[in-house]
């Protein structure tokens, strides 16, 4: 990677040491798995060639996170930004349900845990870090203005001095504190509007028990068992699709319909934005087996699902968590990747 400057023959292990906190922080500002992994490649570029100006007047990780932030700054002046898709439309009734599906860079991703957490001692720290990569809080972060966005992330999230905070984007302490003012105006709107998912970290006894009983009932396609654990307000949204539903009879509805096919699906366990997620591999008509269908992150809250998101580019999504193109008989026998 190098370019002939006299950089440290260590400096590779010094970066990569702030890879998984950098590759986070790029991807609350981006809202996109893959572009924060690009943005962080870039900044490591960046970083590798431009060592010898870094006079070591900060840290080495503010200077990474000073070129981050400006690698995403310019990605984020190139396009739109990232949403859900009860962030576009208005909630379809079953009868209604199409499935009309919009590009890529329409939607807020999924991530694996593991790209974007850093182990932390702190579980104070760690519950911050996975509480601000969760979808709802992800897509209010997306309705900041890309510089709020920065402040919000930097101040509220890493913990940055606001002082810190001026330095990295060359402004004033006083500019910061008014961002971060209105960012947080803006997100506690937004909280109001929507529901917010209370996962314990670690799960606590009863979200364990209600996550054993929706796989049972997703796996063995029991509607029933499965209006029993959907909030009355749950939502169901399958991006790459806008449409999204609301309630359990429409969700049922449309699983007992268009969504057949995914009668005697098998799940496996995986750990996506902070939330209790599983790949869904359903029945391979073909070869046998089953096929990946989707990366399915559940939002839960007393003691109901209240989400229900289902990110059906397998192609993408799969080998991102670690997870097989096909499974062979029982989905037990897969180790959880990611």
């Amino acid at each position: 990677m190098g370019n002939g400057t006299a950089a440290p023959a260590d400096l590779d292990m010094q970066l990569e040491k702030y890879r998984v906190e950098l590759t986070g922080y790029c991807y609350r500002m981006l809202g996109s798995s893959f572009e924060a992994e690009d943005a962080v490649q870039d900044t490591m570029v960046r970083a590798w060639r431009g060592h010898d100006r870094f006079e070591g007047r900060s840290s080495l990780r503010s200077w990474l996170y000073r070129i981050a932030t400006n690698v995403c700054l310019d990605m984020l002046t190139a396009g739109g930004k990232r949403a859900r898709p009860m962030d576009l439309t208005e909630s379809t009734p079953l009868a209604r349900a199409a499935l009309a599906p919009r590009p890529d860079n329409t939607w807020l991703e999924p991530v694996p845990d593991g790209r974007v957490l850093p182990t932390v001692e702190d579980p104070a720290e760690a519950a911050v870090a996975k509480e601000s990569v969760r979808l709802a809080f992800m897509a209010a972060l997306q309705q900041l203005p890309p510089k709020q966005r920065a402040v919000l992330i930097l101040r509220e999230v890493l913990a940055w001095k606001a002082s810190e905070v001026a330095e990295l984007l060359g402004t004033t302490v006083a500019s910061v504190n008014s961002a971060l003012q209105r960012a947080r105006a803006t997100l506690a709107e937004r909280e109001e509007a929507g529901a917010r998912a209370d996962v314990s970290d670690p799960l606590d006894e009863e979200q364990r028990k209600l996550l054993e009983r929706y796989v049972k009932a997703f796996e063995g396609y029991d509607m029933t068992a499965l209006t029993a654990l959907l909030h009355e307000d749950a939502i169901m949204t399958m991006p790459p699709f806008d449409l999204w539903l609301t309630g359990p009879a429409d969700i049922t509805g449309f699983m007992a319909t268009t969504g057949a096919a995914c009668a005697n699906s098998r799940l496996v366990p995986v750990e996506a934005n902070g939330l209790p997620a599983f790949a869904q591999y359903k029945p391979d008509p073909e070869k046998g087996g089953f096929a990946p269908w989707a990366v399915q992150v559940l939002e839960i809250s007393a003691g109901r699902i209240t989400g229900f998101h289902c990110f059906l580019d397998t192609q993408r999504w799969f080998p991102l968590f670690g997870l097989p193109l096909h499974l062979e008989g029982e989905a037990d026998q897969v180790q959880q990747g990611g």
